[in-house]
């Protein structure tokens, strides 16, 4: 049997949805952060208009951080900062630190999850047009990227991102759940992309596209794609 992987073109005329704020800034500064407590007022919003990045509610008193399309027929979560562990109370946040760490932090001040980023020098949070969150110091007149949110994507590739050997994409368990999911595509140590099913209990697993029972030349897939790079 053989399986086809469906590229979804959006398209740009859409309905507004999910969060309106009147921020429209697309950057957030070194020492300042995002509050779920004022999830409405802060996100951030690309110059171009179409994506935002904010906090969003994925279930009672449970929030994700997650950049979207801003203006969508449906919900369209494009990236989730710890998908499988939302920050629990109103008093969270997402702070950019003075040692220029991107820090996820609940009620209680725990983190959650961060960049392990450490730079003394100007740091940005920056949404660009792409949909890409890019963590960014510049020095000596030069810009550079500390950390970005295209190398970890959840189960979505936008427009110029890359899949790499150090990057999967994860299916979600649902539409409306977004933590990860039972489906698998990958960079395998012949240099072939495969799909991957992992059951819930994650010990039992099976490549189920290309065929397994072929050789990689019989499915038309090279080994030679030393890059990794799709």
């Amino acid at each position: 049997m053989d399986f086809q992987i469906q590229f979804l073109l959006l398209p740009l005329l859409f309905q507004v949805f999910l969060i309106s704020s009147s921020t429209t800034t697309d950057i957030l500064s070194q020492g300042s952060s995002l509050s779920v407590k004022r999830a409405t007022t802060d996100v951030l919003v690309s110059r171009n208009g179409i994506f935002s990045a904010g906090f969003i509610l994925v279930r009672e008193n449970a929030f994700s951080f997650a950049v979207w399309f801003r203006i969508a027929s449906d919900p369209t979560i494009i990236w989730m900062a710890n998908r499988d562990q939302p920050v629990n109370g109103r008093d969270s946040k997402l702070s950019l630190t003075k040692t220029g760490n991107l820090v996820l932090l609940d009620a209680g001040r725990v983190a959650l999850w961060s960049t392990g980023t450490s730079n003394m020098s100007a740091v940005k949070l920056q949404l660009e047009d792409t949909g890409n969150l890019v963590l960014r110091t510049s020095e000596l007149g030069r810009s550079f990227t500390l950390w970005e949110s295209f190398k970890s994507p959840m189960d979505i590739l936008l427009h110029q991102q890359k899949l790499t050997m150090d990057a999967n994409l994860v299916s979600s368990k649902s539409q409306t759940n977004y933590s990860s999911g039972y489906y698998i595509l990958f960079w395998d140590d012949d240099n072939v992309l495969r799909l991957l099913f992992q059951g819930p209990d994650r010990q039992t697993s099976s490549v189920y596209w290309p065929s397994p029972w072929r050789r990689p030349f019989e499915n038309g897939r090279s080994t030679y794609n030393n890059s990794k790079i799709l």
